[in-house]
This record gives structure tokens, sequence and C-alpha cells, in this order.
């Protein structure tokens, strides 16, 4: 079985857990792969092949392990930069394989796991699983670049721990006392995300999980809009969504009440906090039903009141090596018709392979502070310290 095909699929809980009503409602959408997700299974495919040889089964050769690699890397969508996540992903595994110092840990990929003792009809496939002593161990490899994944309260990952915690615990009896998620998503991070639990505190989750799961399969679930509509397959005709946005009357309350003077005009700082708040969730459902617009008007389809046009045009070379030859031709230096520049950092590291660059460039690579961006308190980076605070002790006072 595929989890794709799971009602109530682990990779979508953090969506049907807030929003129970979205999975019956995605039943009306087709199921949409991209060229994103198809690079995702090359990688994954590789990264299992990976984690195998590194981690053969007694008396079974690497060899058949490597020539499926190889395989897989004469794939179209196979890049350098694949090679490289893939690598970092299982150096990571084999990373924490070292930290079961005491006793050796079992290691095994792509784990198909049942998870219906919480989840109606649920089951799912973990990347990869440690168990040794009396830690379990459950590996995620992300290989997108878009949104940063963490494991702490990630539904995903803990849902898979309690599908492990079943299928072990018989084998491991009790001795599983602690139980760790780790996200490895080495395309934003070298460093992975871990959280770890007690399996109390996991099998209290599993309860409070548990009744959640069968009101969304049933069918009795709410529609409840947020953030976790990012990847809801029918997130741009949600009815719900635009009740939300909408109703601009949510608006009035973080506006001042039309009182006499001047000074009522003026908005307050948390006032102004909490229309970013709401305004960011507007643009992006704009944004949604543009881009369904767009795919729609493109497809032959008609929304009353647009069209699709064709955007400006930027004028470009049929062939430009033929037309720099040509200019040449007419008698024009060389040195005056090509410019030479150096090239970046990024594509210098893409060219040699990051730990040939780190060898040669290392020492004279520096991370400048990033341009300061405005982000929810949720997030986790820390606040930048302001110039007062960064001087504090320094300026004599007034």
């Amino acid at each position: 079985m595929s989890e794709k095909h799971a009602i109530l699929s682990a990779s979508a809980s953090a969506r049907w857990l807030h929003c129970t009503a979205a999975p019956r409602y995605e039943e009306l959408f087709p199921d949409q792969t991209s060229e994103f997700a198809e690079e995702g299974t090359l990688a994954h495919a590789i990264a299992e092949q990976k984690v195998r040889r590194a981690f053969p089964a007694p008396g079974q050769s690497t060899r058949a392990f490597t020539a499926a690699i190889n395989k897989l890397k004469k794939g179209p969508k196979f890049t350098d930069e694949m090679d490289e996540a893939t690598d970092l992903y299982v150096n990571t595994v084999k990373r924490l394989d070292e930290e079961y110092y005491a006793i050796p840990a079992y290691v095994t990929a792509e784990i198909k796991l049942d998870l219906s003792e919480y989840v109606p009809e649920g089951f799912g496939t973990c990347d990869c699983l440690l168990i040794g002593g009396d830690l379990l161990t459950i590996v995620d490899f992300k290989y997108g670049k878009g949104v940063r994944v963490d494991a702490a309260n990630n539904s995903q990952m803990r849902l898979y721990a309690l599908g492990a915690l079943r299928r072990y615990r018989v084998i491991y009896d009790s001795d599983i006392r602690r139980v760790r998620t780790v996200i490895v998503q080495p395309r934003i991070t070298d460093e992975p995300s871990t959280e770890e639990l007690t399996v109390e505190e996991l099998l209290s989750w599993g309860e409070y999980v548990r009744p959640i799961a069968r009101k969304a399969f049933d069918g009795e679930g709410e529609y409840v809009p947020g953030d976790h509509c990012r990847f809801c397959r029918g997130r741009e005709k949600c009815a719900a969504r635009a009740a939300k946005f909408s109703a601009l009357e949510d608006f009035k309350d973080c506006v001042p009440a039309a009182l006499a003077g001047p000074g009522a005009n003026v908005l307050t700082d948390a006032q102004i906090g909490d229309l970013i708040a709401r305004g960011r969730g507007l643009v992006k459902w704009l944004e949604d039903l543009e881009a369904y617009a767009l795919r729609t008007c493109s497809a032959g389809g008609s929304i009353p009141g647009w069209k699709v046009v064709a955007g400006r045009s930027v004028r470009t070379f049929s062939d430009q090596d033929a037309a720099l030859a040509a200019v040449i031709g007419a008698g024009y230096n060389e040195a005056l018709v090509y410019d030479r520049k150096p090239k970046s950092l990024s594509e210098l590291e893409k060219m040699m392979g990051k730990k040939e660059f780190e060898q040669v460039c290392g020492a004279y690579v520096v991370r400048p502070e990033g341009k300061p961006a405005l982000v929810p308190e949720s997030d986790k980076r820390p606040a930048i310290n302001s110039a007062i605070t960064d001087f504090e002790g320094v300026l004599a006072p007034c």
C-alpha cells in the first residue's frame, strides 16, 4: 500500500488534526503531482538504498544496493546536489547509530507501519528507524527546500513513532522507554531537528489524537482554515476559507473606534501586529485564488470577469553564440563582446562539491547577518537585538 492513498495520512496529519473536515473534502479533488514531488521521490529512493548499503542485514552483500543506487542516478532528475543531500542524510543516520554505544542498534529503512490503533485505516512508511537499549529513534528525510520542518510537536513523526512502538514493542518487550524523532532536511540546514519524549508522553498524545482522527475519518469534522491549508488540494475552492477572509467585519475589532480628535485615528503597535497576522492570511488566500484562475483559464476553462493574456516579453537571441560571432565578424573586439565574470560561491560549491569546496575555500567564507525579516513570535529563530541593546553599557547616560 502507498501512504498517499490513506484517507488520514500521517504526512497530512498537521492539517486534519486542525481541520477535521479536510480529509473527506479533499476526496473531491484529484491528487496532484509536481516536478518537486518527483524529485523528492527519486531522492528518497536513493537515500533508502544508501542506508541499506551502510547497514546491510547479516550476510547480505552491499553490491546489489550499490547497483540499485547507480541505476537510480541515471534518471533525468538526478543531480549532484541530490547525491550530496542523501549522503548528508545517511551520515546523520550513522552519527545517530554511534550514539548507541552501549548496545548496538537495530537499523532499518523504509518500514511500513500500522497506525490503525490511533488512526482509522491509518498506515505510513518510516524512512529510517533505530532501536537500541531503551531508545527508539525515528528518522525522516525531507528533500524539499521550501519550508523548514521542525521535529518538535510534529504529528507525522509522532504517529510514525506510535506505529513503530506498536510493531517492535512485542520484540523489545518494555525495554523501550524513550522515543526520539529526527528530521533531516539537508537542502535547508546541515543540523537535524530533534524531539525526545518518554513512551508515556507519546502514548498520552496518541490518546488525544484517537477521537480527533475518528471524527475526521467519519466525515463529521469541522472546517477550520489556517496555515495548515497550505498543502490542501482544495484550498482554492474552500468556502470556509473564503468566508474567513471575505468577512472583512473580522478586521473591525483590530482598528480604533471612530472617536473625535486626531489621536483616535492612530493605530497602536498592538493593532498593527494583529492586522499583519490577519492580513498575511488574506494575501495568501488571494494568491491561491489567482493561481487557480490562471491554471483554469490557461487550460481552456473560464473564470467570469477574467482572462489570460501574454505577459511582458523580453527580447532574446535565438542563437546567442551565432549572434556574438556575427558581432565579432563585424569588426568588434572580442574583449568588448564578452565580460569576464567569476562564478558565485554557490556555483563554485556545486562545481567542486561541498567537501572539496570546504577544504579549499572554507577559510574565506563568511556569513554576514541576514537582512531583517518580520516573522511571527512562534518562529524559533532568535530576535535581533536592537541598537540600544547592542550598545547597552557602552553609551554614557545623559
